[in-house]
C-alpha cells in the first residue's frame, strides 16, 4: 500500500475515534445511585451500559495507540515491514487493516 495512502486512512480512522470517543463521554460517567429517582433495574441497566461504554473506550484507545505506532513507522520508514521478522507484511493484510505490525507467519504464531 502506498504510504500516503495508508497515512490518510490511518489518520481518518483517528480522527472518527476520536469524535467517537468525544460523543460517548457521558456513557462513561460515574452512575448515580439515587434510589428516589431512579428505580433498582434502570440502576442496574445504566451501571451495565457505563460498564459497555467502558470497555468499548479501551479498545478505541488500544486502537488509537496502533495507529500511533502505525504513523510513526511511516516517518522512519519502516511501515509495511513486520516488526517480529522485519519482513514485508503483505498488501492485502495492509489494505485490510493499515496499523497491521506483523506478517501473515508472525501474526499466526
Amino acid at each position: 500500500m502506498d504510504h500516503r495512502k495508508a497515512r490518510d486512512i490511518l489518520i481518518a480512522r483517528r480522527d472518527e475515534l476520536q469524535q467517537l470517543s468525544a460523543g460517548s463521554a457521558d456513557a462513561r460517567e460515574t452512575v448515580t445511585l439515587d434510589q428516589q429517582s431512579v428505580g433498582r433495574l434502570s440502576r442496574m441497566d445504566a451501571l451495565q451500559q457505563q460498564a459497555m461504554a467502558q470497555a468499548t473506550e479501551r479498545q478505541r484507545a488500544a486502537e488509537l495507540v496502533k495507529i500511533e505506532q502505525a504513523l510513526g513507522r511511516i516517518d522512519e520508514g519502516e511501515y509495511g515491514y513486520c516488526v517480529a521478522c522485519g519482513e514485508e507484511v503483505g498488501a492485502k493484510r495492509l489494505e485490510i487493516d493499515p496499523a497491521a505490525t506483523h506478517c501473515i507467519r508472525c501474526a499466526g504464531r
